[in-house]
């Protein structure tokens, strides 16, 4: 038996320190878990209060990839320009415009990109394998299966590394797009029609700001949801409409157009 006071065995000291070094990268871990969109009413709808970290999303556009494609990229490259890292965006096509990346937070200096053609889904899943990336977005244009949607999912939550499926089509009501897969959350997004820019002068010309349509169709632990959103500012934040934010608290919890 070792007296009282006499030195720790160095194998015992050496396996407290390991315990400590765990309990901490835990604890960052636990508060690094999710990414807030920064608007209570979604983050408080969403399990955890934000968006899973280390897992896989998908998000769609609301109509023809020709005239919604470019609204689902800007909401993904806003909420991804707020995550510490670099961003291996996949691309199955040559049409990625970076300056509208760039509008939203997601700047040149921080984005990799791969134009992988038909090899997106193989090129997501090693890149999920990096841990210093901040996140993949892989431009998925078929059918995402159940099983390659699992190994993304398998890699996301191996690494810590978050990854976002974003789905085009051609047909805004493509049906391989209903198909069950292991996406944590699924988003469809669509502009719609700006209101007058003066709310007191409806007949007053010119532009309003930009709002989309944000759809939660699928959440793990959570049910539908919808909200009418201003696009992503320069620092990739949402913000409510201004009819919206002047309601009354009660309204504004619930904002959902659709689901519970």
């Amino acid at each position: 038996m070792q007296a009282i006071g006499s030195t720790i065995p160095p194998s015992l000291h050496e396996l407290r320190s390991q315990v400590a070094r765990l309990e901490r990268a835990t604890g960052r871990k636990a508060l690094e878990s999710v990414q807030l969109f920064g608007l209570p009413q979604i983050d408080r709808h969403l399990p955890g209060g934000g968006l899973s970290l280390g897992a896989l999303h998908e998000v769609a556009g609301a109509g023809p990839d020709t005239e919604q494609a470019a609204v689902a990229a800007l909401m993904v490259a806003g909420l991804v320009a707020r995550m510490q890292g670099q961003v291996l965006w996949v691309t199955a096509q040559r049409d990625l415009f970076a300056p509208g990346l760039a509008s939203v937070g997601l700047h040149p200096d921080r984005l990799l990109l791969s134009e992988a053609g038909k090899d997106v889904l193989l090129i997501m899943e090693e890149g999920l394998r990096h841990a210093g990336l901040a996140a993949v977005v892989g431009e998925v244009g078929g059918r995402l299966s159940l099983t390659a949607s699992r190994r993304l999912q398998l890699a996301a939550e191996q690494s810590g590394v978050t990854a976002i499926a974003l789905r085009r089509s051609r047909r805004h009501d493509d049906p391989i797009h209903a198909e069950p897969t292991a996406a944590v959350t699924r988003w469809r997004v669509q502009a719609i029609a700006s209101p007058p820019p003066l709310a007191h002068a409806a007949d007053t010309p010119g532009v309003g700001p930009p709002l989309w349509q944000l759809d939660l169709t699928r959440c793990r632990g959570g049910v539908p949801a919808t909200w009418i959103v201003k696009a992503c500012d320069a620092q990739g934040y949402l913000h409510l409409a201004a009819d919206l934010a002047d309601r009354p608290p009660a309204s504004q919890q619930r904002l959902r157009i659709g689901g519970g």
